[in-house]
Formats: C-alpha cells, sequence, structure tokens
C-alpha cells in the first residue's frame, strides 16, 4: 500500500535562473540549490525548479520534449483581498495573466496565471476551506 500523500512537486524549466528570478520576485526564498536544481521548502512538501534537460535526463528520458501538462498548483488564501494581492505579485514578476481573480460559480474566488514556463498556478479563496493560521489546508469532514 501507498501512502497518500506528495512530497515533492518538481516543474521542469527551460531557464532555471529565469525561474528563480521570478519565484524570488514572489517572494521566496531557495532551502535547497545545485547546479541544475533548486528546492523551495513549503508547508509540508518541496517545489523543486529542475532545467528540463536535466530533469528528462533523470527520468531516463534524454532528448523528450517536455510540455507542462494538464495540471494547475493553487494557492489558497483567507481573503478575496489577498487572492488579488497574490495576483498582481505574480504578474509584476513576469507571469501571464491566464484569468483575473473574480467570483466563481461553487462560492469562492479565484484566478490564473501561468509562470515564465507556462506552469499554471491558481490563487483562491475557497469559503468552505478554512486555512491554518500557518496557510495550511486540512480539509473538512464531510458532513
Amino acid at each position: 500500500m501507498t501512502p497518500q500523500r506528495v512530497t515533492l512537486i518538481t516543474l521542469g524549466v527551460a531557464d532555471l535562473d529565469r525561474a528563480k528570478a521570478f519565484y524570488a520576485a514572489l517572494g521566496w526564498s531557495p532551502a535547497q540549490e545545485q547546479e541544475e536544481v533548486v528546492f523551495y521548502q513549503m508547508n509540508g512538501l518541496v517545489l523543486g525548479l529542475f532545467g528540463k534537460a536535466d530533469l528528462a535526463k533523470d527520468q531516463g528520458r534524454a532528448g523528450l520534449e517536455f510540455g507542462t501538462g494538464a495540471i494547475s498548483l493553487a494557492q489558497n488564501f483567507g481573503t478575496e483581498t489577498e487572492v488579488d494581492a497574490a495576483f498582481q505579485t505574480a504578474i509584476d514578476a513576469g507571469a501571464s495573466p491566464l484569468k483575473a481573480p473574480e467570483k466563481v460559480f461553487w462560492g469562492g474566488y479565484s484566478g490564473y496565471f501561468a509562470d515564465p514556463d507556462g506552469h499554471v498556478w491558481e490563487v483562491a479563496m475557497n469559503p468552505f476551506w478554512p486555512l491554518s493560521p500557518d496557510g495550511s489546508l486540512t480539509l473538512p469532514k464531510a458532513p
């Protein structure tokens, strides 16, 4: 049986220095750096940025072209104002706006941007998912 958890998310990037500069502009600081990869400590997991060619080689798929895939990463916030601020910070740092934050059909508030490598991030406020003081999320028990 495999535990139900994710401990590391790795994003393949075309230019590691550009990617590091983007995330630094968001206010993020690396916890560890190596020549071809950088790691950011998150709440309970790690986000890695890895040069695409080096990531392909590490996976045993050297020479293959990587896309960004059908995935989005998300950050939840406690208020709509925090969502707006996070979205604007990302745009100011060089992200591409995909959808400006707005009230959404499920009762929350969210927007989307893509980082310089096309990785899609959602910034959201979900009134049904309260955040812990450290910003971590534990789903409420179903009624």
